[in-house]
């Protein structure tokens, strides 16, 4: 897998801090914004998430939401604890590899996960995350599982799932090809769309801004929509293809102009993944950001062996948002962090 939701945008709203928060503390603030009937969609979906992995007999795990290591990618921006010298997860990807090194087999897992950074009408630096990996999978088994489960969490059986490759989306759709452009061609598609006047992106940062303000508001309008086949230089911890030109193994879903998971055919090579950790980190610097401890211990379990598999991230928030009906994240949230 996975980082999953919505986390391309390059202009982020920034969460104000802790004094600024407080001083916008409403009277009568310490009340939930979820309503009673919120909160128990949201149990009766995890009741439900469970019993669909216990039919399948994939194991539930716990892993430590601390860590010795940061996320290297550059679109994301881990919280460090201060003092304690580690840092709270923005998934459980690294120590779930881990385990699929050590011979656990297919499992999955319910968590919180954090983000600096993240704040909008479907965006919260604390939220849940489902993750789950199949050992000897493919993307495309994959993909069948997570509409099953979709399907299911959203009673809606009948429920329509379509396929779109990356290239051919922006083809169709801005006739742009994503593996022959550059930084000014896109620039100047964004500004024909009045976008990013005052923006300098490098190739994926245009393919981004293009991808979540002109693209993905149409995905998923008629059901459930899966882009696959990314560019290689997006392909995170995701495997390239053996095509010509190559792809990375790679997967979104949208519903209704909603990103809801992302998915990889997970990249197993030790000294690749060694290669882009690096790679991230002398882009953060490029960018102005401080490099980020880079996971050992995952780069340890590569080395000893991770079986093929198939993995993805699914953002229980914004599905329940779908689930109720709710056109802000807040609405599905007991407390956002305004009330924390």
């Amino acid at each position: 897998m996975c980082h999953a939701p919505g986390t391309t945008s390059p202009q982020p709203q920034v969460t104000p801090p802790p004094a600024f928060a407080q001083s916008r503390v409403e009277v009568n603030s310490w009340g939930p914004c979820a309503s009673p009937e919120v909160l128990r969609a949201r149990a009766r979906m995890l009741a439900d998430i469970r019993a669909f992995f216990a039919a399948r007999e994939v194991l539930e795990v716990e892993t430590p939401m601390l860590s010795q290591a940061a996320a290297t990618d550059p679109a994301l921006a881990s919280m460090r604890v201060e003092d304690s010298g580690y840092w709270l997860h923005t998934s459980p990807e690294f120590p779930m590899k881990r385990l699929l090194a050590a011979g656990v087999g297919p499992i999955y897992q319910v968590c919180r996960v954090f983000r600096a950074g993240e704040r909008g009408r479907r965006h919260h630096p604390e939220f849940s995350l489902l993750e789950w990996y199949r050992p000897g999978w493919t993307l495309v088994e994959l993909m069948g599982e997570v509409a099953d489960l979709v399907r299911h969490l959203l009673h809606r059986p009948e429920q329509a799932v379509e396929f779109v490759r990356y290239r051919e989306l922006f083809q169709r759709e801005l006739a742009v090809d994503p593996w022959h452009c550059t930084p000014d061609s896109l620039q100047a598609v964004a500004h024909a769309k009045g976008l990013g006047e005052d923006l300098k992106l490098d190739t994926d940062g245009w393919l981004d801004l293009l991808l979540t303000h002109c693209l993905e508001p149409k995905l998923g309008q008629a059901g459930l929509t899966f882009v696959h086949d990314y560019p290689p230089s997006q392909a995170a911890l995701a495997r390239l293809s053996d095509h010509d030109p190559p792809h990375a193994e790679r997967f979104e879903l949208y519903m209704q102009g909603m990103e809801l998971a992302n998915g990889f055919q997970e990249l197993t090579a030790a000294e690749e993944q060694r290669r882009r950790f690096v790679f991230d980190n002398a882009e953060r610097q490029a960018l102005g950001r401080v490099p980020v401890p880079q996971d050992e211990q995952l780069l340890a379990a590569l080395v000893a062996g991770l079986p093929e598999s198939a993995g993805v991230a699914l953002g229980l928030d914004r599905l329940l948002m779908l689930v109720c009906g709710a056109d802000h994240i807040d609405q599905v949230i007991a407390f956002p962090i305004e009330r924390a």
